[in-house]
């Protein structure tokens, strides 16, 4: 609304020093346009002053302006044209004609003005953000945000975006940081704030996680806050706090596979198997996806701990239905090996594991072992 009206009040001071012709304009007229939104009607009052031949930039800015208001986008594309054409490199048209072009889809259009002003202004922010906004290719759009971010590393909508598009490319820490400089800036920005959750999660600052989260759930019981502060308080092993939130979520309908994931893990490490297996049965059944494997693991350890190792196998080897899983393998050879006694199968699963080529630095030390019992298995023959 500001610029409305600065843009009204440097339109009346204007065209009162606009020539001998301005005389016929009635300021208080035009006014009464502006200020009552009749942007068509100030276009036609304007037009008739001036010929379709005038080559006067003040007035033809303000015909397209007015033409732009009033979402006659020909008309108003016509005049920023035709001052265009006049003073080649108007930056202020050929802004104008970005957003006409953008409002009608034409996004190669837009996209073209847009370069255009970069090659006369190649610090404009405005231009690298617009111009992020067109591409959907990662590197592209990457590129334009971090132009934008470096001329100005505060503004809220540019860090966003560069930090969703850093997080997509997995790397949080570079994402984490982006946010950090724009709510230094606002600390009282929620949506960077809450941005910023997942990506903290994922570099383990689990503990500003839960203050932040605890923070916004005073001001908004937000489903991705809760996901997210609840994710951080199974991380800090306070297993019950976890399961409370996402219990909210579950009376409220609203659960996932994931919420319902590390519920049952909660239940599991506070040894309350009946509701871990059944969480973990939840999970399950909430959603088949590539992590499906897992929840079944998550299931058969639950099993194990109670000695159910019958339903522990059946499990696992469900879990292995729905894709190999180097885990699921190890996990069967354990179980054959040291509580069903049946060091032939334990060999099988064994020799699986280490076929799979497991990760030579994470799982170094079940590697070892399995190598060994497969060893001492042999023996025993």
């Amino acid at each position: 609304m500001m610029k409305i009206w600065l843009s009204l009040l440097i339109a009346i001071l204007s065209f009162k020093n606009i020539s001998a012709q301005s005389a016929k304009i009635d300021p208080e007229k035009l006014l009464e346009y502006y200020e009552n939104q009749r942007y068509e009607d100030a276009a036609k009052y304007l037009q008739s002053i001036y010929n379709e031949n005038t080559k006067d930039i003040k007035a033809l800015s303000q015909i397209a302006y007015c033409n732009l208001m009033a979402g006659k986008l020909p008309e108003a594309e016509k005049s920023y044209l035709k001052i265009n054409s006049l003073q080649p490199n108007n930056l202020s048209a050929l802004f104008s004609l970005t957003s006409i072009n953008s409002r009608r889809g034409n996004a190669s259009k837009a996209k073209s003005y847009l370069h255009q002003i970069i090659q006369l202004d190649s610090l404009n922010f405005s231009a690298y953000k617009q111009l992020a906004a067109y591409e959907d290719v990662p590197d592209a759009k990457l590129k334009f945000l971090k132009k934008a971010n470096t001329l100005k590393t505060a503004d809220p909508d540019v860090a966003y975006d560069l930090s969703m598009v850093y997080r997509e490319l997995k790397e949080y820490q570079q994402a984490y940081d982006i946010l950090k400089t724009a709510i230094s800036a606002d600390p009282e920005n929620f949506t960077l704030q809450q941005a910023q959750l997942p990506l903290a999660n994922q570099l383990g600052k689990y503990q500003e996680v839960i203050e932040t989260g605890e923070k916004l759930l005073k001001i908004n019981a937000d489903v991705n806050v809760m996901n997210d502060t609840g994710q951080a308080y199974f991380y800090v092993k306070d297993y019950q706090k976890c399961i409370n939130l996402y219990k909210v979520l579950e009376d409220l309908g609203i659960q996932n596979e994931g919420t319902l994931y590390y519920m049952a893990l909660s239940y599991r490490e506070l040894k309350d198997y009946d509701k871990a297996a059944i969480y973990a049965q939840k999970t399950i059944d909430e959603a088949i996806s590539d992590h499906t494997p897992l929840y079944y693991a998550a299931l058969a350890g639950i099993y194990e701990a109670k000695s159910r190792y019958s339903d522990a196998l059946a499990a696992y080897k469900r879990g292995l239905s729905f894709g190999q899983s180097n885990m699921i393998c190890y996990r069967l050879g354990l179980l054959y090996d040291l509580n069903l006694k049946q060091p032939k199968n334990a060999v099988v699963y064994y020799q699986l594991y280490l076929k799979n080529k497991p990760d030579q630095e994470r799982e170094k030390e079940q590697i070892i072992y399995a190598r060994e019992r497969m060893t001492a298995l042999a023996q025993t023959k």
